[in-house]
C-alpha cells in the first residue's frame, strides 16, 4: 500500500508495512515487558501470600481444577512430557509466527492485532506489578502440586526454575503468574486464527491452541484457573481498549512519519515534443503553420479563379498571387516563369477547348483550317 500525502494537511496516509521497521517495535516492546516482569518481583512472602489466597478461593468454590490435572500430568509422563515441551516452546513460537502470517497475509488487520496483542501484554505487565503472585509448584509439598518442569527436566532445555533455559532460571520472575499471558496470547492467536483463517484445519487449530494451553498451564502447576480467567479478561480489556488507544496515537504516528518518512520531492521531468512533419498536420491545424515566404516565389492562377484566391492570401502574407492571363507550368514539382517551356514542350493549342495533343479538326465550328 503506498504512501500519500494528502494536499492541504501535510499528513501521510496509507503507510505501507516494512518488517525492518516492524520488527525492531516488536523486540522493543517483548524487551520491555521481560524488564517489566523482572523489575515486578515484588516481596516473596506477599506473593506466597496472593497464591495461598487464590488456592483457597478456588477450593471454596469448587474450582481449584490444577489439583486433579496435576495428578494426572505428575503420574503419565507421556501427558506431562509433551504438555512441559508445549508450555516452554510454543508460547515463544506460535504468537510470532501468527504476528508474521497476519503481517504477510492479513495486512489490513495486522495493525489492529498488533495493537491488541501489545495492550494487552501492557495491561497484564500492570497485573504482575500489582499482584505478584506465587504458582502452585512453588507452593509448599503440603498444598499437593509438583514441579512437572523439575520432574521432567531430563527430557528438555529447561531446569528447575520455570521454563527457561539451564542457567538462565535467574532471569524470570516466576512470581508473574497473575494473570496468565500464556493463556491470553493463546486466546489471542486462536480468535486471529479463527477470524482470518479460511481452511478446516485452521478453524480447528484456532480451538485447540487455546484450549490446550489452558490445560497445559494447569497440569504443569504454573497457574491458577484464576490466572487463566484473568488473561482472558486482560485480553478484552484490551480489545476494548484498540480504538481509542490507536486514536490517540495516530497523531504521534503521523507526526513520525513526516519526519522520517516522508517522501522527497520528485522535480518535473521535461518531455521533449516530437518533430512533426508539415505533411502530418491536419487540415484544421492549417491556421497554426507558417509558411516561408523564401518557400514560396508566385503562384499564377487564371484572372477568373482570383477572387476565389483572395482568402488564402489573407491567411498566408507571404504567398504572392498572379493574374496573369498566361499561366506557368508546373510539372515533376518545378516551376517556369509565365512563357518559359520546357524543351521539346508542346505549345498550349489556341483553339478554343483543344487539348494540348489535339488535332486541329477537334476544335470547335468557324475555326479555320490551316494551309497545306
Amino acid at each position: 500500500m503506498p504512501m500519500k500525502d494528502v494536499p492541504g494537511t501535510g499528513r501521510i496516509i496509507g503507510h505501507r508495512l516494512r518488517w525492518w521497521t516492524e520488527l525492531p517495535l516488536i523486540v522493543l516492546v517483548y524487551a520491555a515487558y521481560s524488564a517489566g516482569r523482572l523489575l515486578a518481583r515484588g516481596d516473596v512472602s506477599s506473593a506466597v501470600d496472593h497464591g495461598i489466597g487464590i488456592l483457597k478461593a478456588e477450593r471454596s468454590l469448587g474450582i481449584d481444577a490444577e489439583s486433579p490435572l496435576n495428578r494426572i500430568f505428575t503420574d503419565h509422563a507421556w501427558i506431562g512430557v509433551p504438555a512441559d515441551f508445549w508450555y516452554a516452546s510454543l508460547h515463544y513460537l506460535v504468537t510470532p509466527a501468527v504476528l508474521v502470517w497476519l503481517f504477510r497475509s492479513r495486512a489490513v488487520h495486522y495493525r489492529a492485532a498488533r495493537a491488541w496483542l501489545m495492550i494487552s501484554t501492557l495491561i497484564g505487565l500492570v497485573g504482575f506489578t500489582l499482584l505478584p503472585t506465587c504458582p502452585p509448584r512453588l507452593l509448599s509439598a503440603g498444598h499437593g502440586f509438583v514441579d512437572t518442569m523439575a520432574q521432567y527436566s531430563d527430557y528438555g532445555w529447561w531446569g528447575a526454575e520455570a521454563s527457561a533455559p539451564r542457567g538462565l532460571g535467574g532471569m524470570t520472575n516466576q512470581y508473574a503468574a497473575m494473570p496468565s499471558l500464556h493463556v491470553g496470547w493463546a486466546l489471542w492467536c486462536g480468535v486471529m486464527l479463527w477470524q482470518h483463517g479460511r481452511s478446516p484445519l485452521m478453524r480447528t487449530a484456532a480451538v485447540a491452541y487455546p484450549l490446550i494451553t489452558t490445560l497445559v498451564v494447569m497440569g504443569t502447576a504454573n497457574h491458577y484457573l484464576l490466572d487463566a480467567v484473568a488473561g482472558a479478561v486482560v485480553m478484552g480489556v484490551g480489545l476494548l481498549l484498540v480504538r481509542p488507544v490507536r486514536r490517540l496515537a495516530e497523531p504521534v504516528m503521523d507526526r513520525l512519519r513526516e519526519r522520517f518518512l516522508r517522501p522527497a520531492a520528485v522535480p518535473p521531468v521535461a518531455v521533449p515534443s516530437a518533430a512533426v512533419p508539415p505533411a502530418a498536420v491536419p487540415s484544421a491545424a492549417a491556421s497554426s503553420v507558417t509558411v516561408p515566404s523564401a518557400s514560396v516565389s508566385s503562384v499564377a492562377v487564371p484572372a477568373g479563379a482570383a477572387s476565389s484566391v483572395t482568402p488564402a492570401a489573407a491567411a498566408f502574407p507571404s504567398v504572392t498571387v498572379s493574374s496573369a492571363t498566361e499561366s506557368s507550368i508546373v510539372s515533376g514539382e518545378c516551376q517556369t516563369s509565365p512563357g518559359e517551356r520546357f524543351p521539346r514542350q508542346r505549345k498550349q493549342s489556341a483553339f478554343p477547348g483543344a487539348g494540348p495533343g489535339a488535332h486541329p479538326a477537334d476544335a470547335g465550328d468557324g475555326a479555320a483550317a490551316p494551309s497545306r
